[in-house]
């Protein structure tokens, strides 16, 4: 549970200062879901016109979320991925507790300047992590001051001379096989290891400096020994720039794709054990993650009213607010199973049917659920949807005429 410190300073923090902030007595005994489903009845009671989904967004999650991360890998500084979700009242909590950014984008960057030049410094916490920029948006980050990108081919080495002298670079190389993650991002980026070398030495004709190392596993790793495997192949990268007479390397970025509860806690102790065996003789090296999903999953919950009904024999079809091209896009994006359930709750011994949930467009493709087992449920009832802050409403669009811009973000915090 959160303390008073880290929460006051999350309250005050640009995105969240100037927005009502709701509080809700969560104590020792609830349950997340219990938690969430309170904060949405809280939204409703004080808020009876709302009538179209919704989402909840507890701070008190992100500042427990922060607290475990430093727990976990005291070493390693987070720079929240904001591809996750760049809703400015997480990127200023985040902010307000220490972290850094990862950028990947013009829009993104300023997204985090946005926060104020007295909480986010361009130089120091912001990775320009995406190995393939445009032209305009390195210019951009040149004008803004953000001097540390990542690299995986010569022709962006030439184009960040061209674009921005004053930028150091990471060799971002590709992740051990065999991960099993849910997101494989090695299929799109990483340079492999007969092309280090090469890499190397295109950086140190252009002139452009290279500052370490980067490397991303991909979203949701089921084998964690790929970090091992990662963190030994990027040891061999410092090990190959010092052959080749370049500048020591010092810094180490390790990725994202961090889920967070049991298997962060696994992950962490296997990262810190490879970070002592291949870098424990560069003490002086600095080490950054890039966690999206770690931070913002478990953060936000959705609640979408049932818009529509038709009864079919023993099935129930249901129209909510909300669908696979608004926020729920996560269903197809990012294999999230959805699990919807009544903000009413279940009554012991209520019977329940096979039901499918529609989204609001007019595509058949717009399939939440399909027999999935509900109670009955009415025009004006609430579903739940547990973990929806990762990849849902920063992807969602606007086809139709639903706009995912249009689902509010509820602000509260749980104590």
């Amino acid at each position: 549970m959160v303390g008073s410190i880290p929460i006051q300073a999350v309250l005050v923090a640009p995105g969240v200062k100037d927005r009502k902030v709701l509080e809700f007595k969560r104590g020792d005994a609830l349950k997340d879901r219990d938690v969430a489903s309170g904060l949405i009845r809280s939204v409703l009671a004080s808020n009876p016109t709302q009538r179209s989904a919704f989402y909840v967004f507890d701070l008190a999650k992100v500042v427990d979320l922060f607290r475990s991360w430093r727990r976990a890998l005291p070493g390693v500084r987070p720079c929240y991925a904001v591809k996750c979700n760049p809703d400015p009242s997480l990127l200023g909590a985040l902010a307000a507790l220490g972290a850094g950014f990862d950028c990947a984008s013009r829009a993104e960057i300023e997204a985090v300047l946005s926060l104020g030049a007295g909480v986010v410094h361009p130089r120091r916490d912001i990775v320009y992590a995406n190995p393939c920029k445009p032209e305009a948006h390195l210019e951009f980050a040149a004008e803004a001051g953000v001097t540390l990108a990542t690299y995986d081919s010569e022709e962006e080495v030439a184009k960040v001379r061209r674009c921005h002298p004053g930028c150091e670079l990471l060799l971002r190389i590709k992740g051990p096989d065999g991960g099993d993650a849910r997101v494989d991002l090695g299929t799109k980026y990483g340079a492999l290891a007969g092309e280090v070398v090469p890499l190397l030495r295109a950086a140190q004709r252009a002139g452009v400096p290279v500052a370490g190392v980067s490397f991303h596993v991909g979203s949701g790793a089921a084998n964690l020994d790929v970090y091992r495997g990662a963190v030994e192949d990027a040891r061999k990268v410092f090990d190959a720039a010092t052959e080749l007479g370049m500048p020591p390397l010092r810094v180490l970025d390790i990725g994202g794709g961090f889920v967070s509860g049991p298997k962060f806690e696994d992950a962490a102790a296997v990262i810190n054990d490879a970070l002592a065996r291949h870098f424990g003789d560069l003490p002086c090296v600095e080490v950054i993650g890039e966690p999206g999903r770690y931070f913002a999953e478990t953060a936000f919950t959705l609640a979408a009213r049932v818009i529509g009904k038709r009864v079919r024999g023993e099935v129930r079809e249901y129209w909510i607010d909300d669908g696979l091209y608004g926020s729920l896009n996560c269903v197809i994006m990012d294999h999230y199973v959805p699990t919807p359930r009544p903000l009413a709750g279940a009554r012991p011994g209520e019977r329940t049917y096979a039901s499918t949930v529609f989204g609001p467009t007019c595509d058949s493709l717009d399939t939440v659920v399909r027999g999935y087992q509900l109670p009955e449920m009415s025009v004006g009832d609430w579903l739940v949807f547990d973990d929806m802050g990762a990849y849902t409403t920063g992807a969602g669009s606007n086809f139709n005429g639903f706009a995912t811009s249009d689902i509010k973000i509820y602000v509260a915090y749980s104590s």
